[in-house]
């Protein structure tokens, strides 16, 4: 017992001192990931080794153990998630459909002018908004997998993405 509370201990020492390591760590091994996305990643791997059962091994090398349960969940990751965009005529294709979104035939601005403010407000947009327009209008994932994924209900998720493409009429249009 004395045991397991020294691990629980020494894991949270280790948590607290190396969080911004691991967060570069899984950045820099994960392409055009998102500072949450890191944070998700260090925030599952935690959970896990933290609901370990009590009667488990102790940890004698936590650095290690965590670096090595990071890696393995990047693995995970690596081998569910669908490829990125990196070809660049692709990604244009996608801004330019994304921007008939809020091109209106009447408006005077080019699609080119809007889609220059659509990237810039969607820069500006707050994480948990930009993440699922990227995530259904640029990665084509469905509302049903992301939350599968993240947890968050399916209603939240379009809600959220409702209150995004609101926001950014709003910013275009100003």
């Amino acid at each position: 017992m004395a045991s397991d509370q020294k691990d629980n201990t020494n894991l949270n020492s280790f948590f607290e001192e190396e969080y911004s390591s691991i967060k570069r760590y899984i950045q820099s091994k994960i392409k055009q990931t998102s500072e949450s996305d890191a944070e998700d990643i260090i925030q599952d791997v935690a959970l896990r080794i933290f609901s370990r059962p009590i009667d488990a091994l102790p940890i004698h090398n936590i650095g290690g153990y965590v670096y090595n349960a990071v890696k393995n969940k990047i693995t995970d990751i690596l081998r569910t998630k669908r490829t990125r965009f990196d070809d660049q005529e692709q990604l244009e294709q996608l801004w330019t459909d994304f921007t008939y979104l809020f091109y209106d035939q009447s408006s005077n601005e080019y699609p080119a002018l809007i889609q220059e403010k659509l990237k810039i407000a969607i820069e500006e947009l707050k994480p948990v908004y930009r993440d699922i327009i990227v995530a259904v209008d640029f990665e084509n994932y469905s509302y049903k997998e992301i939350s599968m994924e993240t947890g968050i209900p399916q209603g939240t998720l379009m809600s959220r993405r409702h209150r995004a493409l609101s926001i950014l009429l709003k910013k275009i249009e100003h």
